[in-house]
């Protein structure tokens, strides 16, 4: 099994920060997340991740913060980001091009098995890859690429995971959002949830590499399935009931009109 290696920028002030030695234990994987970027204070992991993956960041590297100051999400929306309560962290991957569609997919189901592993929870997926949990937000993804003619230079995936999070303290996401703390009642260790998303996301990572179809559980954890949608893509918006999602993850809508239309990327929203 591969070293795991911190590189420390920054310890940061807080008491509650992530204890990446009790991260060692319970992770399970060969490269993913064994290289690790540390900041106690950064404008996102994102950024982190982009440069360190430009200074040949290995593979597998995992870029975490405990707090962001301009946290990204989807959509060009930011990612409420406080110290010391959840997870901000951003994974640098070298697939290949017709790998890159699928990290979208296998980054949510990742976190939905992480989460019911280590708290019982079964959370679901709004398309493409909210993880939400009884319809609130628990989980949100961004994936990025560098790409040169059709080589991946790297691909980024950030994920933010709300652990211990007070939802009613943020006006902003206090309808929408939720956290594993508010719906156990009790405080879960980031570092458990942490490992639990890098062993699973690698399966899943090495599976896609070997060619194997990595969509089936996360169509399993589709929560648009079978609703009527209002999906707001770059070119407007379509319409309709969310009939099924292809391997690709596109998601198929059914028209009043009884036409169907294939929907790659956007934004859901209840109709």
């Amino acid at each position: 099994m591969a070293l795991f290696c911190a590189l420390w920028h920054d310890r940061p002030a807080v008491s509650e920060r992530l204890d990446l030695d009790r991260l060692q234990a319970p992770l399970r994987t060969e490269f993913i997340g064994r290289a690790v970027f540390y900041e106690a204070s950064i404008t996102s992991t994102m950024e982190m991740a982009r440069r360190e993956a430009e200074a040949g960041a290995p593979e597998g590297a995992l870029a975490i913060a405990e707090e962001q100051t301009a946290g990204r999400g989807r959509m060009g929306r930011s990612w409420v980001s406080p110290p010391g309560v959840n997870l901000y962290f951003t994974v640098i991957l070298r697939p290949t091009l017709e790998q890159l569609r699928y990290l979208a997919i296998i980054a949510p189901l990742a976190v939905c098995q992480a989460i019911e592993e280590t708290t019982g929870l079964f959370p679901r997926i709004k398309w493409p890859n909210d993880v939400i949990i009884d319809g609130s937000k628990v989980c949100g993804v961004l994936a990025e690429s560098e790409l040169a003619g059709d080589e991946v230079l790297f691909a980024l995936v950030g994920i933010g995971v709300n652990v211990n999070l007070e939802p009613t303290a943020h006006p902003e996401i206090r309808e929408i959002a939720t956290s594993l703390r508010a719906e156990l009642g009790r405080e879960v260790a980031r570092e458990e949830v942490l490992a639990a998303t890098l062993n699973h996301f690698e399966t899943l990572y090495r599976a896609l590499r070997r060619g194997e179809v990595v969509s089936t559980g996360w169509k399993h954890r589709l929560d648009t399935l079978g609703k009527p949608v209002r999906v707001q893509t770059a070119g407007g918006f379509e319409e309709g009931v969310a009939v099924d999602a292809d391997s690709d993850g596109a998601l198929i809508l059914r028209r009043d009109d009884g036409s169907h239309v294939r929907v790659e990327a956007g934004e859901v929203l209840a109709r």
